[in-house]
């Protein structure tokens, strides 16, 4: 699972939940920016009950947190860095998909990729990386 969808790849994720990165990484930067616990706060590998759990519950959690301290979701912004699988061929179900789990419109959610060269742990394909700016405003 990658941005919420499925990606044939020959790589699985090292993970308690279901590994979405690419969600994990937009819940941390939501909630982050509410200047709140983040994911491992809130939802810790510790805890059975989300083993395996689905990352958009994350995901919709932190947005409903938003919404309840009255602030919106303007724009996500995101890098995922992993020298495969292509993020490209799968962008546009990305960005479709965040936009529905946060409940905005898709021109709002940017997703790009990048590679790491085959320089260290991602580069190597053993890692994979993600940065997120996800930008809120009073509702």
């Amino acid at each position: 699972m990658l941005g919420g969808i499925q990606i044939e790849s020959d790589r699985v994720p090292v993970a308690h939940s279901d590994g979405d990165a690419l969600l994990h990484a937009i819940t941390d930067a939501i909630l982050g920016a509410l200047a709140m616990p983040d994911i491992g706060q809130l939802f810790p590998d510790t805890d059975p009950r989300h083993a395996g759990e689905d990352s958009s519950v994350y995901l919709r959690e932190a947005a409903r947190r938003a919404a309840s301290a009255g602030w919106s979701i303007a724009n996500l912004d995101a890098t995922v860095v992993l020298e495969r699988p292509r993020i490209g061929p799968h962008k546009e179900a990305m960005r479709t998909r965040i936009a529905e789990l946060v409940g905005i419109t898709v021109d709002r959610v940017n997703v790009k990729g990048k590679t790491h060269e085959r320089v260290d742990a991602v580069g190597e394909g053993r890692a994979v990386e993600v940065h997120v700016v996800a930008i809120l405003t009073r509702s």
